[in-house]
């Protein structure tokens, strides 16, 4: 029995597949609706599976095809985050058999199709994991610089493992130690969820991440990417809550925070606090935004704001995320950019010991974000005088 499936998400695709083809099915998966109109001519399957939110060509225009042009009564099922009564109703009136919504189960996918075109007559297998197909897909960027002893590998695989739709690219800083062994070994068998980003020479985490998220940025399938910290001080379902919160909302921005509050698990030493404070205070101060952690290593972001927040080289290693908050203001004006931006707390976050962050270190952030306030209000400067020179010319 042979099934073809068209998404224009490789990341949904990819476990669908698997699952399928487990039980017994021939599938093929194609990511561009044009090539799947072709391989539904050469491979006749006996099902199409087919989201409906795609560019150019969209699932509805597949279903015509095969309805209208090839008058064949293939079995269609849309597999779709789309849930407009409309477009629903539409899908049927052309003839699709099943319309299934984003989120929904492997499991629940499986009953379905054997339910439209039967079982292969293969043995039976056992299915343990209950996966969810997610509505959207969602980019990571991990930073590691010298984190051979304290990647959590089988934390980040029983992630991507059990929630599909996640890309973690892992971006190795110019690492001493076997980080990038350690990375390779972890991204073995698993190519198509994990991305090992490798820099030849140490430029700090702020560079770090800047180029994993303008390399995922370039991942057609991927609807928000975010970064967080390799030792996993924001725990990865921390960090799905946080996409949850910007998938159902219209922020651009969705910022982790480590405030603490009652029933989270949040430690922290008490000098390092009463700096963090400080420190703090200053940011607030220098963006003219009331954020109860601008620092906090998990943050997640709309694709269109990318270019944005990361195009430029960051002026200080260690508080980009103050420069983001910045550029964001900059370019929507601080009203709008308020709008746009949450700040999450979350439910646990710990310091991990071997923290590349020392005491003297927080000291000097104190410094450069003297250098950041500078730097933009320069910016700032040089922008009204441009707007200035621009309207006089447009009046002379």
């Amino acid at each position: 029995m042979k099934i073809l499936a068209i998404d224009d998400q490789q990341l949904v695709l990819l476990p669908l597949q698997k699952r399928l083809v487990a039980l017994g099915y021939d599938v093929i998966v194609e990511t561009d609706a044009n090539d799947g109109i072709s391989k539904y001519n050469s491979f006749t399957p006996d099902l199409v599976i087919v989201d409906i939110n795609m560019p150019i060509v969209s699932g509805l225009d597949i279903v015509k095809y095969i309805r209208n042009s090839k008058n064949a009564n293939t079995p269609i099922m849309v597999l779709s985050g789309n849930t407009q009564d409309d477009i629903i109703t539409t899908g049927f009136d052309l003839g699709i058999n099943d319309y299934m919504k984003k989120p929904l189960s492997l499991n629940e996918i499986c009953a379905r199709v054997k339910r439209l075109i039967g079982a292969p007559e293969t043995k039976a297998i056992s299915i343990s994991k209950n996966i969810m197909i997610q509505q959207r897909c969602v980019g990571a960027v991990i930073p590691c610089y010298n984190e051979e002893d304290r990647l959590l590998s089988n934390e980040f695989l029983q992630f991507i493992d059990k929630n599909t739709g996640y890309h973690l690219c892992f971006v190795n800083d110019g690492s001493k130690d076997r980080t990038l062994e350690v990375l390779k070994t972890l991204q073995k068998g698993r190519e198509d969820f994990i991305t090992v980003y490798d820099c030849e020479k140490n430029g700090g985490k702020a560079e770090a991440v800047r180029l994993g998220m303008l390399h995922l940025a370039k991942k057609q399938d991927l609807d928000y990417i975010g970064f967080l910290d390799a030792d996993l001080s924001t725990d990865l379902a921390d960090f799905d809550d946080l996409v949850n919160t910007i998938e159902t909302s219209n922020f651009k921005i969705v910022s982790g925070s480590r405030m603490a509050r009652m029933g989270a698990n949040i430690t922290k030493e008490s000098a390092r606090k009463i700096i963090s404070l400080t420190i703090n205070f200053i940011i607030r101060t220098i963006l003219k935004m009331d954020f109860k952690d601008t620092q906090c290593g998990a943050k997640i972001f709309r694709k269109e704001v990318i270019n944005i927040a990361f195009k430029e080289k960051f002026v200080t290693q260690w508080i980009f995320d103050v420069e983001i908050f910045k550029r964001m203001a900059q370019h929507y004006g601080l009203k709008q950019a308020k709008a746009m931006l949450c700040e999450q707390p979350l439910k646990r976050w710990i310091h991990a010991d071997g923290s590349k962050l020392s005491m003297k270190d927080s000291v000097k952030i104190v410094g450069q974000l003297a250098q950041i306030a500078w730097v933009y209000k320069q910016k700032k400067t040089n922008t009204e005088k441009a707007v200035a020179v621009n309207e006089i010319e447009v009046v002379i």
